[in-house]
């Protein structure tokens, strides 16, 4: 049995690996401290590549990769991926966002304490023989207000603490509800109401183009004289000169940080010479617990995503995995089939694809269905293997390709409905296909057609005027050509006008049968689409 191969190329600890290692599907390589081009060469036949925070996926790095399907980040943030690369290859990027909650949490605590505290200053100074009380006065957590920059996993668990000390929290995080907020006590402000309110903040943002330098100078102006800082999240959220600047007029009291922009932090830092910091090298999830926990999580999460397809954990893909992909697997396989079917009628350069979903579902499945579609519309186009559900919405967008998304209530006649509308330089076209509540998947409509027909192998679709003598002479034409018909289904809007005949065969039609066919009078249109199972 041939086996996925996993390239290991940071240390990671042997009980982290365990899902993958006892696993029979998957063969790992141990090959850490790899410089890039070393790296690259090491992806070659690969099938997914593990790393922590020291081994960078570059763009070079990715150029010669033939086979990489999942990248996995044993940690939260993915700044040393490039994600974009990864993303037009069709590379599921993963990361561990939950393995290292709480060590990232309690150390934002240790690091509040120390700072607000003075505690690494008055260790330097009880160490050198001296006794000076009075140097080191501090200031009280209880009745402070502590504001909060992001309030998702490790932010909501920093503001449990924060509540035990006897302090207020104000968070600013546009994906937070309301309702979210009220059941873990924050209240929800502005990012100026945050800082103006602060006597404390604390950073728990990802790092993007968006909050990249987000507490710049100005930022840093509107908190209160005397306030503290605190950034365990990533260190290019601050800006480090503005920091400085504040640091030394006296307008800040002091900060604590964990995380810097450039890593390691250079030595000439001038943020090293102040005595009002406190800084650690990155310990956000140096624990024993915390390490083994993101092993575990990404191991487990790389095997699913190759296994099953599962891509809960993508940063860069759909986000369903686990029970709810193997749910939607089906409405998925139908939604790649009708995009194979869009594509046979489009000539021209696709302007734009609407994807409408009627059903029952309590997921969300229009992100992915949409990207199963736009996977059966463009193989076409790129070719099988050039596309998949990671690439799929960014190759499509990066072609010009508009795309709209619609969701209504549960359909009529079908258990789940779905439809395809395609734009294209030379004509609009409408797929429609059902799961039924029992039964097997159905095209259901092609136009303004109502047909009954399984997508699956070669599907003929024929247009002709409604006149007698056309069914058989398409039969005998395929007979003839020893085409062995599978189902025929013919549908018309109104006796006498326009038909059409969808029709499933054996195998692809040889080009001089379809002439022939198009040769027909009464027929003036015939298209095919290879819908594979």
């Amino acid at each position: 049995m041939s086996r996925y191969r996993v390239l290991i190329a940071d240390p990671i600890t042997e009980v982290g690996l365990a899902p993958l290692a006892r696993d029979p599907n998957f063969e790992l390589i141990d090959r850490s401290a790899l410089g890039d081009e070393d790296l690259a060469d090491a992806l070659v036949g690969i099938d997914a590549v593990i790393v922590r925070s020291m081994t960078r996926i570059t763009r070079s790095v990715l150029a010669k990769v033939d086979q990489l399907k999942v990248i996995g980040r044993a940690g939260v943030g993915v700044d040393n991926i490039d994600v974009e690369a990864a993303t037009e290859l069709g590379i599921a990027v993963l990361n561990a966002p939950s393995g290292n909650t709480t060590s990232a949490a309690e150390l934002t605590f240790a690091l509040l304490l120390a700072v607000v505290r003075q505690v690494p200053a008055a260790d330097r100074s009880m160490k050198m023989g001296e006794w000076d009380r009075r140097r080191f006065r501090g200031i009280e957590l209880n009745g402070k207000v502590l504001g909060l920059v992001g309030a998702g996993r490790i932010g909501g668990e920093v503001a449990r603490r924060a509540r035990a000390f006897g302090m207020r929290v104000i968070a600013y995080d546009p994906y937070l509800t309301e309702d979210q907020a009220r059941a873990v006590h924050i209240e929800l402000g502005t990012l100026d109401e945050v800082l103006e309110r602060s006597d404390i903040l604390s950073l728990h943002t990802p790092l993007t183009d968006r909050t990249r330098n987000l507490i710049d100078a100005e930022a840093l102006s509107k908190l209160r004289p005397g306030a503290y800082l605190v950034n365990a999240a990533r260190g290019g959220v601050v800006d480090e000169a503005a920091l400085y600047d504040a640091l030394t007029s006296g307008h800040l009291a002091g900060a604590a940080l964990d995380v810097f922009e450039d890593e390691p932090l250079p030595p000439e830092n001038p943020l090293r010479s102040l005595d009002n910091v406190v800084m650690t090298p990155h310990l956000g999830a140096s624990t024993e617990e915390a390490q083994q926990n993101v092993a575990l999580e990404i191991a487990e999460a790389v095997r699913d995503a190759i296994l099953e397809g599962d891509f809960s954990h993508a940063v860069n893909a759909p986000a369903i995995g686990g029970e709810r992909m193997r749910r939607l697997r089906p409405l998925l396989d139908l939604g790649e089939r009708l995009g194979a079917l869009a594509a046979a009628f489009t000539n021209g350069g696709i302007a734009r694809v609407e994807v409408r979903y009627a059903g029952g579902s309590e997921d969300d499945p229009l992100p992915l269905l949409t990207a199963s579609v736009l996977v059966g519309l463009l193989t076409k186009i790129l070719g099988r293997g050039a596309i998949n559900l990671v690439n799929a919405i960014h190759l499509a967008e990066s072609r010009g390709i508009a795309l709209e998304r619609a969701r209504s209530g549960p359909h009529a006649d079908y258990g789940e409905y779905l439809e395809v509308r395609l734009s294209s330089e030379d004509r609009e076209t409408l797929i429609g296909g059902a799961l039924p509540a029992e039964g097997f998947p159905r095209v259901v409509r092609i136009d303004e057609f109502r047909v009954d027909i399984p997508p699956r192998g070669t599907l003929v679709v024929l247009r002709n005027r409604d006149v007698p003598g056309v069914i058989g002479r398409v039969g005998t034409i395929l007979g003839a050509a020893e085409v062995n018909i599978g189902e025929y289904h013919q549908a018309r809007t109104r006796p006498g006008g326009h038909a059409l005949a969808a029709i499933t065969v054996d195998d692809r039609l040889d080009e001089d049968v379809v002439e022939a066919l198009c040769a027909i009078p009464e027929v003036t249109e015939v298209r095919q689409a290879q819908l594979d199972e």
